[in-house]
């Protein structure tokens, strides 16, 4: 058996190899109107596998810039359109530096101590008031995701003290929501066996 990892690298692997063994195929074919017959044909076959190609502007002289590429720029053909050379190894472009910094409490993220350090800086007022109240209900929807057992009042109102180094201080009636509980599986798997068929 031959596996591919012992077989010739393909310049256009998205094609796969049946497809580059045909291209294969009509380089060495020697009459030139069957070559050119057998290019149409491979021409045909690629734009099925990729049919999202079709909405692009010049979707047929991409196919046929593909196909010279994979033969190697060796096909001997008249081209229906002008074919442009492809470097087959374009360099891949440098990895953009991303900003990495440590998340102090994993649960919450990054957005939950920024916009508590946001509401430091606004004026006190209903629009403080109403961005505390949100990010409150948003630190118990996380601790609830996180860990139900630890998803107290007491554990987010704590939490935003320690955030704002106490500088806020949550009302309890604030967290006092009750937050949907999705149906377990087992429940709408017995809903929808229950369900009339009609």
């Amino acid at each position: 058996m031959i596996y591919n990892t012992q077989q010739n690298e393909l310049p256009m692997p998205e094609y796969g190899r049946s497809v580059q063994e045909m291209v294969d195929h009509a380089v060495s074919i020697q009459d030139k109107e069957e070559r050119t017959n057998c290019a149409y044909t491979i021409i045909s076959i690629m734009g099925g596998m990729f049919p999202n190609l079709r909405d692009i502007a010049d979707n047929k002289k991409t196919l046929w810039d593909h196909l010279a590429l994979m033969s190697g720029y060796k096909l001997d053909i008249d081209y229906p359109v002008e074919i442009t050379h492809i470097d087959a190894k374009v360099q891949k472009p440098e990895l953009l530096n991303y900003s990495y910094s440590e998340v102090a409490v994993r649960h919450y993220g990054r957005i939950v101590p920024e916009l508590l350090q946001k509401t430091l800086e606004m004026e006190e007022g209903e629009q403080r008031n109403e961005l505390i109240r949100l990010v409150a209900l948003q630190m118990k929807k996380d601790l609830l995701v996180w860990n139900k057992e630890l998803a107290s009042n007491q554990r987010v109102i704590e939490d935003i003290k320690y955030f704002t180094k106490g500088q806020i201080v949550v009302d309890e009636s604030v967290l006092n929501v009750e937050f949907a509980k999705q149906p377990s599986q087992s429940k709408q798997y017995q809903s929808k066996k229950n369900r009339k068929k009609f």
